[in-house]
């Protein structure tokens, strides 16, 4: 019987390299990273490669020599405050690069099963949390590349036949999420201050914003079981149905801290079309597929602080 490979697109990037760690010893993986960058170590045997997802031909050739049984599609431009002054290249990675992969598997013809992960961003934001029947009217230019997503992989399942399976995640954080995201930049903030490196004040925006929050960890979990058991072409919440005010985040970030700050409202931090309040239902995958989240939200907090530490100490 064949060895089955396993190839995860965006492998450098937070969620993928969490979900690196997951797959770890479970069978051969080639994990996907932007051309000319250089991939982080890692601990387990990975096969590296650098592809465009751009440039469809690159995929295709790529897709044919590895050929694989499983894919986790992470891909894509995830940052939301610059999909405002970037929606071409925002559109690019994540819509036409999906469309990429999903042809090379369609043309290749090879069995191969495939998990987009594409965002909650496409939902339209009500006063109930949203479930999967939500109206797909997205806030932003990111939702809007990343609905383009969501309806190019169910265009695959209905009229090519693909098996591919739809993940919709809401806000998660952890170790490794750049400073670019609220709760990493706070972490990141407070540990620079601990070293000495920093002034006792912490730049913010909407402290006021409540979002669903879920360990990353427990996201890549979500995403493994989604592999084994969701049906192609149903789209599944990946949420902890919670919705965190981000000042009471920060605040449980300071007590963990020894140190005193100042919190200081940042203009440029605020973004242009903030939501109040974005929070998700879980229902379906909880009693679909059996996944919970598991890890408090005070530890992602713990871990995300002793992360940066350690990050600041080396000088990164």
């Amino acid at each position: 019987m064949p060895i089955e490979t396993t190839l995860v697109t965006g492998a450098a990037g937070f969620a993928g390299s969490h979900l690196l760690d997951r797959l770890a010893g479970h069978a051969p993986v080639v994990a996907w990273h932007r051309p000319g960058g250089t991939p982080p170590p890692t601990e387990t045997p990975i096969e590296w490669q650098g592809v465009d997802l751009v440039d469809g031909g690159a995929v295709r050739r790529a897709i044919d020599d590895v050929r694989p049984a499983r894919i986790y599609h992470l891909a894509g431009a995830s940052a939301v405050d610059t999909s405002w002054k970037s929606v071409v290249p925002h559109l690019q990675v994540n819509a036409l690069g999906t469309h990429h992969l999903l042809e090379s598997i369609r043309t290749c013809g090879f069995a191969c099963r495939v998990l987009v992960v594409t965002s909650s961003q496409i939902y339209q934001v009500g006063d109930e949390p949203v479930d999967e029947s939500a109206p797909l009217v997205p806030p932003n230019p990111y939702g809007l590349s990343k609905l383009a997503q969501d309806q190019i992989a169910l265009r695959a399942v209905q009229e090519d036949d693909l098996d591919v399976v739809l993940a919709r995640p809401f806000n998660h954080i952890g170790p490794r999420q750049t400073p670019g995201f609220a709760v990493a930049s706070f972490a990141r903030q407070i540990a620079r201050i601990e070293a000495g490196q920093a002034p006792p004040e912490i730049r913010v925006g909407n402290l006021d914003a409540r979002r669903d929050i879920t360990d990353v960890r427990d996201v890549v979990d979500a995403y493994v079981r989604l592999m084994e058991d969701a049906p192609p072409g149903r789209p599944y919440n990946v949420c902890s149905g919670r919705a965190w005010r981000m000042g009471d985040l920060l605040e449980e970030l300071v007590h963990l801290s020894s140190t005193k700050v100042h919190i200081e409202t940042d203009p440029a931090r605020m973004r242009p079309n903030d939501v109040p309040v974005f929070q998700g239902n879980a229902t379906r995958i909880r009693t679909e597929v059996g996944w919970v989240s598991t890890i408090k939200v005070e530890q992602t907090l713990r871990d995300t602080l002793d992360w940066w530490r350690r990050e600041v100490r080396a000088g990164r």
